[in-house]
């Protein structure tokens, strides 16, 4: 992955980008124009560490100064459509547009008393600022994120203006556009609301957070790792993609991102080993998309249900725990009998170096994701987590360019003990001096030698930080639009009931409901936009139907990351189709089927809340319910792929098909039922096998 500059495209991909190729692609700069982007985007990182690090604004405030970052550097970096010349230069109105959208931001800023004063009595000034933000809002939206998402704001935007006309119970009462556009622009109920309160503060640290420990050298070590530990199984390259990009989980809240860091490693691997193309794409799209419910970063939406749910974030890692687990072990099963089924090999044992030698080498890498765990379990908030998350890779990547230049053993040890002394005292003072620290380093690291490649790796991070939230936060801002109509007219309300007049007779059928508008939601639009949709609606439907709180909204969470997987707008799938140079499609439709395992996990959960560690759970029964749960996997991969110890004749597929459904169902007998005809299809199929291998022999 290259981290050269902002205006470096060579992983334009990496963004949450839509229908057209072309979304979200940004321009290859140079000269003074590279020299502009590139002071904005650093503008943008400094911006949001002082914000994360000593909160000097109020809460409205710093969120509309954040989306006018954002504004500001889409519209320099995004090019509007295809001309070769607008990929490689950034026209006059694109200058023009960006600098008016971030002097738009600076609006909350500058009349904070006033609009506090005649809150809910705009002027004809607010209400033409609040417009022009909306517009162009959209169509940075459209920019970095293809057409599908500002279509359905745009849908919704309109049934705020003239739902009044519709029939029956679908219309509303009617609201006048300045109502809209108080609602829309004023208020933290529309595109300042919770998703970009989410955006400017924990989203944004994480994403800097895992470009840090990208940049010190994590990948490297993860992929070292997944190849010593299962790169000589049979199918060993899938198995590496599968490790790597879980590990990688753990750092980057992003799929998109995960298939172009790891997938650049793991793809060209699987393939150079006798999987096809359109596998390997497969795998890693399915692989890198856990990554978004992997603890303890995990993707932007779960910082987003701890604030709406006002619940702490530990309690969102804990439910997530058990089944990112499965999620994984779904991808590595389904690996794992697809080299069974094809007779793939592992790789030779020359080829895999040694775990524990790099594990023994780069451990020190894993300290500031230790320090963010034990944090977030220790009743810190998110923001401050991050915070000294970042701080302390930070301190790690000036500390080792100098201690590499420490000659003595005893003197380089006293230096990193001065450095970790520094960076405790946070317990006591907060983050103050661990800035201190940082600062100190920064003047040491001038005047040694190889100082200054670090600083500019440190400089590239803040930029690419920054580049890498963009798709993101427009994400959160424009989707603030349907939150918003959907408070204003109660629609959300009248749409729950609907759900839950279904599950009144069948709360499978609602689920079955819930699940299908993810999908078909998430067709065309990223998991953040798709999860406050659902969860708005479907979600509270659910809790009425007696689904826990977290549960019901990790059930739209998961399926909302199911539905970037499914065609025919897989975005992960995408990502590895650049890779994998094979057709999107069919890799999405791969992907949906390696993950098919994958989609019995949220509907287990719901029927034994246990398995996310909800209700009154047990040790032993969530013990339980995790073993039925892999045993269901186990089952359901071999009616996936058609092969166990050997392929699966027709009986044994349907008989491994109902054994499975049986352990899901989570009724009276079921469970003995599905045990019983699970243990029956194993041993037959045991005997059979071992039978014919000694009639070969």
């Amino acid at each position: 992955m290259t981290h050269a500059s902002i205006a470096d495209p060579a992983e334009a991909g990496h963004h949450d980008d839509s229908h057209h190729a072309d979304a979200g692609h940004q321009r290859r700069l140079s000269g003074k124009a590279r020299i502009a982007v590139m002071v904005a985007a650093l503008a943008f990182s400094v911006y949001q560490l002082v914000i994360a690090a000593f909160a000097p604004l109020s809460s409205l405030v710093m969120r509309s100064l954040h989306v006018g970052f954002l504004l500001l550097l889409v519209y320099w970096v995004v090019p509007a459509a295809r001309p070769k010349r607008w990929q490689q230069h950034t026209p006059w109105f694109d200058w023009a547009l960006g600098g008016a959208a971030f002097a738009l931001g600076l609006y909350h800023w500058v009349f904070e008393a006033e609009l506090i004063q005649r809150s809910g009595d705009p002027t004809t000034l607010d209400l033409v600022v609040g417009t022009a933000t909306i517009v162009l809002l959209f169509e940075a939206a459209r920019r970095s994120l293809g057409l599908a998402l500002p279509l359905v704001c745009a849908i919704f935007l309109l049934y705020g203006l003239f739902g009044q006309y519709l029939p029956g119970g679908l219309g509303h009462r009617g609201y006048g556009i300045d109502q809209i556009v108080g609602q829309l622009y004023l208020g933290t109920e529309g595109i300042y609301g919770i998703p970009t309160l989410v955006s400017a503060t924990y989203i944004f640290l994480f994403i800097l957070f895992g470009v840090f420990l990208e940049h010190a050298g994590m990948i490297r070590l993860f992929n070292a790792l997944a190849l010593g530990l299962v790169g000589r199984a049979r199918g060993g390259p899938a198995k590496v993609a599968v490790l790597s990009s879980g590990l990688m989980g753990t750092i980057s809240g992003s799929g998109v991102a995960n298939v172009l860091t790891v997938g650049q490693f793991t793809i060209p691997l699987m393939t150079r080993f006798g999987y096809t193309p359109v596998f390997a794409g497969a795998v890693e799209a399915t692989a890198s998309m856990g990554g978004q419910i992997m603890p303890p970063v995990m993707g932007a939406v779960a910082f987003i249900m701890a604030e709406t749910l006002n619940v702490p974030y530990a309690d969102i890692v804990k439910a997530a725990v058990i089944p990112a687990m499965l999620y994984y072990f779904t991808a590595f099963w389904m690996v794992h009998l697809e080299a069974g089924r094809k007779k793939l090999l592992g790789l030779p044992p020359e080829q895999c170096p040694n775990p524990w030698k790099a594990l023994k080498e780069s451990w020190h890498l894993a300290l500031p994701l230790a320090v963010l765990v034990w944090m977030l379990f220790h009743g810190f908030t998110p923001m401050f987590a991050g915070m000294m998350g970042l701080s302390l890779t930070a301190i790690l990547l000036l500390g080792a360019a100098i201690a590499a230049r420490i000659s003595h053993t005893a003197l380089r040890t006293v230096f990193w003990f001065g450095c970790g002394l520094g960076a405790a005292a946070f317990l006591q003072f907060g983050i103050v001096p661990v800035l201190g620290v940082i600062a100190l380093l920064v003047a040491l690291t001038l005047f040694v030698h190889g100082g200054r490649d670090t600083l500019r790796t440190l400089r590239n991070s803040l930029i690419d930080g920054a580049r890498h939230a963009l798709p993101v936060g427009i994400a959160c801002a424009i989707v603030g639009v349907i939150v918003g109509v959907l408070t204003l007219t109660g629609a959300a309300t009248s749409l729950a009931g609907f759900v839950v007049d279904i599950g009144a007779h069948s709360l499978f059928a609602s689920l079955l409901l819930t699940m299908l508008v993810c999908l078909v939601l998430g067709m065309g639009i990223p998991t953040i936009p798709n999860y406050i949709i659902t969860s708005s609606i479907a979600a509270p439907a659910l809790l009425k139907l007696g689904v826990p709180l977290i549960v019901s909204h990790m059930f739209v969470f998961y399926f909302g990351i199911m539905a970037d997987l499914t065609p025919p707008v897989a975005l992960a799938a995408f990502a590895a189709a650049s890779i994998a140079r094979a057709s999107p499609m069919r890799i999405g439709f791969k992907a949906t089927q390696i993950a098919l395992a994958g989609f019995v996990v949220p509907y287990m959960a719901v029927y034994d809340p246990q398995l996310m560690l909800q209700g009154a759970w047990t040790w032993t029964g969530a013990i339980y319910v995790t073993g039925k749960a892999v045993l269901a996997i186990v089952l359901w991969g071999a009616v996936a792929v058609g092969h166990l110890r050997a392929p699966l004749r027709l009986l044994e597929r349907l008989a491994a098909f109902a054994a499975a459904a049986l352990l899901v169902a989570a009724l009276p007998l079921t469970d003995e039922l599905g045990f019983a005809a699970a243990a029956l299809l194993l041993l037959a199929h045991g005997w059979r096998t071992r039978r014919q291998a000694g009639a070969i022999a």
